[in-house]
Order: C-alpha cells, then sequence, then structure tokens
C-alpha cells in the first residue's frame, strides 16, 4: 500500500475527476474554508479545469454553503448536504462554541439570542446577503452595540440553528444570507442515515484514514464514529499499515482509487486545506520534525508545498511571482507549472 498515492488520488489533487467546484464538496462532504480566499483554490485545484468564476457561481447560487460546523470552524458543505449535516452536528459543534464562551467569561441568555436572532434574521431578509457591518447597523438602530467577539457568537448561534448562511462572494468579506432562502432542498435524514453518509463520505475522499482520523475531522464522538463505521458494513474494509507502535488500522472503500499516481508533481497547497486539516495524525505525509513548519498548536496552517504528495516547503499566495522555500530534501524541478495552474485559475 503506498498511502501518499492513494490520498493524492482520493482528495482529488491529481488525476482530478470533476469539473464542477460544487461536484468536488459533494464528493468531500465538507471542506475547511477557515482561509476566506483561499477556500475557493482548495476547492478548484480539485477539479479538470480550476475557475475562480465557476466557484463563485456555485457559492453564490446556494450550491455551495459555507457555515460554522464540525468542531465550530468554518466549513463548506454542498446544497445537498448542508440540511442532514446541520442537523447531525450542530448539537456538539454548539456545545464547543458554549465551551469557548465559557472560558472566554461570555454568556448570551436564550433570550438575547432568540431576540439578536430575530434581528439578523430580518436584516438578511431585507438585503438579501449581508455582511457584519450590515447586521451592526441594523443592531444599532434598534439601540443595541455589542463588541465584535459577542457578535460573531450571536451569528454562529444563528448559523447553527438553520437561520444563516453564507451570502454572496465578495473579495474579501464574508457575507450572510437566510438558509431557507439560499438552500431550497431540504433533504431530511434520520440520524443512522446521516452518520453513515458523513463516514461515507469521509473514507471515499480521504482513503486511506482511521476511525482517529474520522473522529478528529467531524467533530463527533468515537460512538458515533463507530456507528457509521459499522452502518457502512462491507462496504468499508480494513488493512494495517506501519510499524511496530507506528501500526495502524486504515479503512478503505471498495472503490478506492489506486491508479494515476504521476511521479514528480508540485502541488500549491492553501492553509487549512484538507490534505492535512482532514487527519488527527499526518506524519504520513509531514515529518514532525517539520510539522511547525505546516501549522502550530494554536491551529494556524500555512500554505505549503507538496512534492509527490509530500510536505516539504511553503509558498506565499497573492503574489505576481512565485515565492517558495523548502525546509526538506533537494528541489531542482520547476514549480512554475503549478504556480501557472494557480494564476490562470484566478483569470477564468
Amino acid at each position: 500500500m503506498n498511502p501518499i498515492a492513494l490520498r493524492l488520488l482520493n482528495q482529488q489533487l491529481v488525476c482530478q475527476q470533476f469539473d464542477k467546484p460544487e461536484e468536488v464538496v459533494n464528493q468531500m462532504g465538507a471542506m475547511q474554508a477557515q482561509e476566506y480566499r483561499m477556500m475557493r483554490w482548495a476547492v478548484a485545484m480539485r477539479t479538470k479545469k480550476p475557475s475562480a468564476k465557476a466557484f463563485k457561481m456555485a457559492f453564490d447560487s446556494g450550491q455551495i454553503v459555507r457555515l460554522h460546523l464540525m468542531r465550530g470552524t468554518w466549513q463548506l458543505v454542498s446544497a445537498d448536504d448542508y440540511w442532514p449535516l446541520l442537523d447531525l452536528c450542530a448539537p456538539k459543534a454548539m456545545a464547543v462554541i458554549k465551551g469557548w464562551m465559557s472560558s472566554n467569561k461570555i454568556s448570551i441568555p436564550d433570550e438575547e439570542a432568540m431576540r439578536i436572532r430575530e434581528i439578523l434574521a430580518q436584516t438578511a431578509a431585507d438585503k438579501g446577503s449581508v455582511t457584519k457591518e450590515d447586521f451592526v447597523q441594523a443592531l444599532a438602530e434598534k439601540g443595541i452595540s455589542m463588541d465584535e467577539h459577542r457578535l460573531s457568537y450571536h451569528i454562529r448561534y444563528a448559523e447553527l440553528s438553520g437561520t444563516l448562511c453564507s451570502g454572496d462572494l465578495l473579495p474579501m468579506k464574508a457575507t450572510y444570507a437566510l438558509a431557507a432562502d439560499k438552500v431550497k432542498n431540504r433533504n431530511k435524514m434520520d440520524r443512522d442515515e446521516a452518520l453513515a453518509m458523513l463516514a461515507r463520505k469521509y473514507f471515499q475522499s480521504r482513503q486511506p484514514a482511521t476511525l482517529e482520523d474520522f473522529v478528529w475531522w467531524s467533530g463527533m464522538n468515537i460512538n458515533d464514529c463507530r456507528r457509521g463505521i459499522e452502518i457502512l458494513g462491507n462496504s468499508l474494509h480494513v488493512e494495517m499499515h506501519g510499524h511496530a507502535s507506528q501500526r495502524r488500522e486504515f479503512y478503505f472503500t471498495d472503490d478506492c482509487r489506486t491508479r494515476g499516481f504521476r511521479k514528480g508533481k508540485y502541488l500549491l497547497i492553501p492553509p487549512y486545506d484538507e490534505y492535512l486539516i482532514g487527519y488527527k495524525s499526518r506524519d504520513i505525509v509531514l515529518s514532525p520534525d517539520y510539522s511547525h513548519k505546516a501549522h502550530n498548536n494554536s491551529g494556524i496552517f500555512q500554505p505549503i508545498i507538496a512534492h509527490d504528495g509530500v510536505i516539504c516547503g511553503n509558498w506565499t499566495p497573492f503574489k505576481d511571482d512565485l515565492q517558495a522555500s523548502f525546509f526538506m530534501g533537494e528541489h531542482e524541478s520547476d514549480l512554475q507549472e503549478e504556480w501557472n495552474r494557480y494564476k490562470t485559475y484566478q483569470l477564468k
């Protein structure tokens, strides 16, 4: 088994199968979207012909939706998965957020939460797609003033209640819209169906991966994750990999992609990308000696370079010319092909 090659293929980082950004997000189940600008490249680079305009079209039309969901952090989900994942993940995400609030000595009474949510919803209904500044103005008109930190928690409350989700895509600022208007397809699943769907999408797009990886990524408890795997039954199989103390059980789907690895390929991977953040243990593709080059202990992830799937350097987005540095191995090959792909996607 070559786990690196398999992850590149099944994460759609090489030999991409999909034409449309929304197809990628649907395949992945959910994608980390912490960095508002770079989440676009994270999706686009997994399509056959990366296009910023295609991403915007899918985002603005509600085929791709951004909200705080798993682990209380920003995620992209497809319109088809939005309501089932919200029902499944919101209770745990809300508990995480309330834990953060408690550590910051912030308390929001139920009455306040309901009152502010109504104002936020009405503002979104009136304007269609609104920024945080629009919310601040709407609250001020009603004589309500609060700091940005508290308002952010109110917005997360509204997201996890199914009231707000992402609005139109702007260059730099996040926007919000009424979820009922943005995501028309109200798919409903019972809990077991949703757990099985989440497990299937996780392993089909990130295999090989472990139970511990799935628990970390989903933010669900281990019993729920085991239940999702159990429901999938024989469509998942297990293979051991690694040596001695590093030997682990990895799950695969029956349709795992195995053919198409391209030797010598460089990838310019955005920060918070699923190639790293989708796993609890990242040592398969990132040497522990250099993990600090890719992320810190506070959960801040950097743009990274992969060569044949192994993380070996850093790069700087939003520049006119390629700026790259390597911390592992000798690299004489030219990164220009991948840089041109990144720059060209912004124009398409």
